[in-house]
């Protein structure tokens, strides 16, 4: 008796996936090579060289930009690509839709790169690229939602994993506040003026602003830790419940936090009262993704010794539960009034982007690199290992000088004599901080010093790899 064949099972498609992942490496080190340049020019202000755009009003865009569009976007693109496939046991959805995506995404970055140094720009936080990118920025991004979720709604499992929840309200969310934020009236082609006015146009800014962190830095990386730290740990997530009810919790809350922003101005008192109070709330959900996340590992605790990919992905959980602590708490009026507009702020911001982001970042890449070329593990496990550690000595001294210069520079602007003069001028807070902003660079060669050492690996593996395609599973496993 003849035997049925077996149908050939299609090939998940990784090639977009190894794009966005070499690219996410190569941006990363620039991105933080322009924020160690202009650090030091907080140091030593010769070192634009009289240049407008190497100034640091120019460059500091440029960093932001880089860094979260540029490199966590890649990494964004990448790991929601090869998690939806994986989850959903298809091939990614309209193929050539995708690498548009990736095309498109590296236009926009090279357009930013082009434009931004030569002080064409908005001037609105984290939207500072002019209308025509705009433009081109929402043609990919609706590409990018046809292709994530057309992939999820041909799925095979009935079950949509939780990671998948993360990054689609990642999506969504961002598509929405760029739609509304970017609304602008153009005059010129590399000019145009915000389509709201006033404290309206301050509370959009920072309704999206804060959002951007929220789900663009916040929701898409959660559904990196969900999906990798599991794989990676070889567990089952600690709590599904919990992974649920904290998705819920959490894109609900961060939508009104926007306000903590804008303490002591013009904008309505109850407005500022309301955002503080989402900002406190916001805490219970994100701890308890950090718990889960953490706890994920256990009966397993004993990996961390000589696994330094799950040290990256842990170590990243644990800056992401101290960020959103002390970002509530920094949110409240009594201690905003000492910490707004200090260095502080700085130290808080890149705790949660080098510490949070950036790990739980270069935890999945270095996941998700050798299997994109057919290997398990990457090149060298030492290199993993010396860059995890090279990187967190750098981001404690980064963090540690920002928060000893953010608290003094807000006690020293404070500080008034008994007949209500100020006991120090500015320029006593500025001479202050000086020491703190050269350990800031150093910390910051530190933590691009690891970048390097990452670079160094992935061109290792892939050189030493021959890139294969993994075939979809014939048994189904649950979620992943």
């Amino acid at each position: 008796m003849a035997t049925a064949s077996v149908p050939a099972q299609p090939a998940y498609n990784d090639t977009v996936i190894r794009g966005f992942a070499l690219a996410s490496v190569i941006y990363g080190i620039v991105g933080m090579l322009v924020g160690v340049f202009i650090a030091a020019q907080l140091a030593w202000p010769e070192l634009n060289f009289g240049i407008p755009w190497l100034s640091y009003g120019r460059l500091r865009p440029l960093h932001t930009n880089a860094v979260i569009f540029a490199f966590g976007g890649c990494v964004l693109f990448a790991t929601s690509y090869h998690v939806v496939q994986r989850t959903s046991q298809v091939t990614l959805f309209a193929p050539k839709l995708a690498m548009f995506t990736f095309l498109g995404w590296n236009l926009v970055i090279l357009l930013a790169v082009l434009t931004l140094p030569m002080g064409i720009t908005t001037g609105k936080e984290y939207a500072e690229l002019e209308w025509p990118i705009d433009l081109l920025i929402t043609v990919v991004w609706v590409s990018y939602a046809i292709v994530f979720f057309g992939t999820v709604g041909t799925r095979k499992v009935k079950h949509i994993y939780v990671a998948n929840w993360f990054f689609g309200a990642f999506i969504i969310a961002v598509a929405l506040l760029h739609v509304v934020n970017s609304a602008e009236v153009p005059v010129s082609l590399f000019k145009s003026y915000s389509a709201y006015a006033g404290v309206q146009d301050a509370m959009v800014q920072w309704w999206y602003g804060h959002n951007a962190v929220g789900f663009f830095l916040t929701a898409g990386f959660l559904g990196i830790m969900y999906y990798y730290i599991p794989k990676q740990a070889d567990r089952p997530v600690y709590s599904y419940r919990l992974s649920i009810v904290h998705f819920w919790a959490l894109i609900f809350t961060y939508m009104w936090a926007g306000p903590h922003h804008l303490h002591y101005t013009a904008l309505p008192d109850w407005a500022q009262s309301i955002g503080m109070l989402f900002s406190l709330v916001l805490l219970a959900p994100s701890w308890g993704g950090m718990i889960n996340g953490i706890m994920t590992l256990s009966g397993a605790w004993y990996k961390l010794r000589d696994d330094p990919i799950l040290k990256f992905l842990i170590v990243s959980l644990s800056f992401y539960g101290m960020s959103t602590f002390e970002g509530p708490m920094m949110s409240i009026k009594t201690v905003n009034a000492l910490s707004h507009y200090t260095d502080w702020t700085v130290g808080h911001v890149h705790s949660g982007a080098l510490g949070w982001v950036g790990f739980v970042s270069i935890g999945a890449l270095y996941f998700l690199i050798p299997r994109l070329w057919g290997r398990k593990t990457m090149y060298s496990t030492r290199a993993i290992a010396l860059h995890f550690w090279v990187a967190t000595i750098g981001i404690v001294l980064y963090i540690a000088a920002m928060w000893i210069a953010g608290v003094m520079q807000g006690l020293m602007w404070r500080a008034v004599n008994p007949d209500g003069t100020l006991v120090y001028s500015f320029v006593e807070g500025v001479k202050a901080t000086y020491p703190f902003y050269v350990i800031r660079v150093l910390g910051g060669l530190l933590y691009v010093s690891g970048m390097f050492i990452m670079a160094w690996n992935t061109w290792m593996t892939v050189r030493s790899s021959r890139a294969a395609v993994a075939p979809i599973p014939t048994v189904q496993t649950a979620h992943a």
